[in-house]
């Protein structure tokens, strides 16, 4: 497996595992599938040297990705970005989403990050075990904020300072 920096030609891999799970319903705020098209500018914002798109390519194929998004448009956040993570189910409880997580870790000084967060539904049970595992702590809970096909559906706030 090979963590890099994402390129447009990723784009529909990524669009595809994006998909995916707002079809799954639990872990996107996302209900409607999304396009090529309609991303194409979402990624083009996304730099590498501020804001990057890491995928995770397991022989040829992109296995999931993560990505780094301005946390809130204030000065005093630049420091803290907010990290959204998805593997391909095929590919999943293989190790792929920890190793993504530690590469932004390690990026994050670099970057001038001081601070990730990671905003996960409370009843997406295997990405809070992932983010407690790399070290995320419990920051907030905003209870059923969101509504996921008129369940009300609970965000929880998991950040680590590095």
């Amino acid at each position: 497996m090979q963590i890099r920096d994402a390129i447009e030609a990723d784009l529909p891999a990524i669009v595809d595992i994006h998909n995916a799970a707002i079809a799954s319903r639990i872990s996107t705020a996302q209900l409607e599938p999304v396009t090529i098209e309609s991303q194409r500018e979402w990624f083009r914002a996304h730099s590498p040297a501020q804001h990057p798109i890491l995928v995770a390519e397991v022989e040829g194929v992109i296995a999931g990705w993560l990505s780094f998004k301005e946390f809130l448009p204030r000065c005093a956040y630049r420091g803290t970005v907010e990290l959204s993570l998805y593997i391909s189910e095929q590919f999943r409880r293989r190790g792929l989403g920890r190793r993504l997580l530690q590469e932004a870790i390690g990026r994050a000084p670099q970057l001038e990050i001081h601070s990730l967060v990671g905003l996960i539904f409370g009843h997406n049970e295997p990405s809070v075990a992932l983010f407690r595992a790399a070290g995320f702590e419990r920051w907030g809970l905003l209870p059923g904020i969101a509504r996921v096909d008129q369940i009300p559906r609970d965000l929880t706030i998991f950040g680590r300072h590095v």
